[in-house]
């Protein structure tokens, strides 16, 4: 590898910067290489486990679920006494602060921010996670995510997205990006090559973006091109197979997911995109990963492929054996591991600056995010706003997990209510009956409040009703009163068509029941666009 390429985007290293890197891998042993490819989870580990692997073993980087703040600043300054090497201390900051600190600021959904129609809330939320991220020492973000909800089947991209519109993922991905790196927090934008067109999860198994090659390059393609040419620091790869860009690199190839593809890492990502940062894989303990191959030729195979680092593993110090192996045989050239190691080094190197530290008010952006965001899907029946004159009665229904980041949902919207003057009745579908329509309160509101969010290893994002002869359902559409909100999905509508009055929310926190509440009682007004089609294009939601 020519070390000058890392003078140029993303790194743009000095000569001094260089030298260091030249030094540092000339100085390392074969095994201290193998070490440098992989990022491990920090909780699949004992502390000694984990001390065993940063000092023993030389990994690259380490990655903690959300923990106290003061536990996870604790966590990585003792892991620093024994890296010969600085980590990279990894986070996915997708939603905010709460990415990494359980006393941090969940900011909202990507499709939250996107909904707010306003690059400065996306500017704000970008900076939030800097800082808060920064506060515990982490230095680089998996995100944001750059995939494109083009199918609103897919069980995993959903809220997680900037929405279904290209340009709207675009800009809001570049805002993102350029605002964490500027404070010092490389971003890794995923999927490669992109999921949210196949309506299954690459967790359980490898999917497909199956677009024509051609529509893929004015799409994923065309936003990863642009990021990279902006200067994005990282990329993290799929387990996601995108078959018409591989045949049309070569028409031979086996269809392998992005993560294990040659001609998408290699021929797309380095050659067509120009794309001279690092490459990591997604988890490599998903069925997307496992399957395609024995695990013994699966993790040398994707670095040679062109991958620089492996994300963890079901076992790392085997993993590791299994590159060292590949090194031994031939099947991962000692360049290859080089370059690899160059790469990741380089990172580092960057992220050793000094950076500025965000001026940023977390709550009250998220506030302000929360309230540009809310949107007005539907009103049919004309109910906005909703006053304790024409409605006194409320009857709340819950769906989903009623628990959200800050507080109960329920309590939340009840003492909101009950502070309006409205009486409220808490619905639980186990104590009620079957029942004829004759005595229907005419001065009551059914509130449908639905926190039912997408999730990992979850093959199907569907409301699921009370056993009970599904009685929470808004039955009686055309002789009683109904309004449903949702605070983690948009497309609810595919379930609740003929419901008349419908909101979307994107995320369930106490800002953004605030903020849905204030609208429907009339103390603020909806501006939030919605990114996607929360008519899922069907005919009756729109009744």
């Amino acid at each position: 590898m020519d070390m000058s390429c890392l003078k140029e985007k993303p790194f743009c290293l000095t000569e001094g910067e260089v030298a260091g890197v030249k030094s540092t891998l000339a100085a390392m042993t074969t095994e201290e290489k193998a070490g440098q490819l992989f990022c491990v989870l920090g909780n699949a580990e004992t502390p000694e486990g984990l001390q065993e692997l940063v000092e023993k073993y030389g990994v690259a980087g380490v990655l903690f679920r959300p923990g106290p703040r003061e536990e996870i600043r604790a966590k990585y300054a003792g892991l620093d006494v024994y890296a010969k090497i600085p980590l990279l201390k990894a986070a996915n900051l997708e939603e905010g602060g709460a990415g990494v600190l359980s006393d941090g600021t969940y900011f909202g959904s990507q499709l939250q921010v996107a909904a707010a129609d306003d690059l400065s809330c996306t500017e704000a939320f970008a900076a939030v996670c800097a800082r808060e991220g920064r506060e515990v020492g982490v230095n680089w973000t998996f995100s944001p995510v750059v995939d494109i909800d083009m199918n609103w089947r897919n069980p995993i991209t959903n809220v997680r997205t900037f929405g279904s519109d290209t340009e709207k993922v675009l800009e809001n991905a570049r805002v993102f990006v350029r605002t964490i790196q500027k404070y010092g927090v490389a971003a890794a934008c995923k999927h490669f090559p992109g999921d949210g067109v196949d309506f299954r999860d690459q967790h359980l198994h490898p999917t497909y973006n199956d677009l024509p090659a051609a529509e893929w390059y004015d799409t994923y393609g065309r936003i990863y091109q642009t990021l990279i040419d902006e200067g994005l620091m990282s990329v993290m790869v799929g387990h996601i197979v995108q078959p018409h860009v591989i045949r049309e690199i070569n028409p031979e190839a086996e269809l392998l997911p992005g993560s294990q593809s040659k001609e998408m890492l290699t021929g797309v990502l380095r050659e067509r995109l120009g794309f001279n940062g690092l490459i990591i894989t997604d988890a490599t303990i998903m069925g997307g990963y496992t399957m395609t191959m024995p695990r013994r030729e699966a993790i040398p195979h994707s670095i040679m492929a062109g991958c620089d680092m492996l994300c963890f593993g079901t076992d790392i110090r085997e993993d590791i054996s299994y590159i060292l192996k590949a090194v031994e045989d031939g099947r991962l050239t000692q360049e290859r591991l080089d370059e690899a190691v160059s790469r990741v080094l380089a990172l580092k190197a960057v992220l050793n600056r000094e950076y500025p530290v965000p001026d940023v008010d977390a709550k009250k952006e998220q506030s302000r995010c929360a309230d540009k965001a809310i949107t007005l899907v539907k009103d049919n029946q004309n109910l906005i706003p909703v006053r304790p004159e024409r409605f006194p009665q409320i009857r709340l229904v819950t769906l989903g997990q009623d628990e959200t980041y800050d507080g109960s949902l329920t309590e939340l919207a009840a003492n909101f209510l009950t502070n309006r003057g409205f009486a409220v009745e808490r619905y639980n579908p186990l104590e009620d009956d079957l029942h004829g329509t004759r005595g229907l309160p005419e001065d009551r509101l059914t509130l449908i409040l639905c926190n039912m969010p997408a999730a990992s290893n979850q093959t199907a994002v569907r409301i699921h009703w009370c056993e009970k002869h599904a009685l929470e359902i808004p039955r009686f559409v055309k002789e009683e009163t109904y309004a449903f909100i949702s605070f983690a999905n948009p497309y609810h509508l595919q379930d609740i068509p003929r419901v008349p009055t419908y909101i979307n929310a994107y995320t369930a926190t106490a800002a953004t029941v605030t903020a849905a509440l204030e609208k429907l009682t009339g103390e603020g007004t909806f501006t939030g666009v919605s990114p996607v089609d929360p008519f899922c294009g069907l005919y009756d939601t729109h009744l």
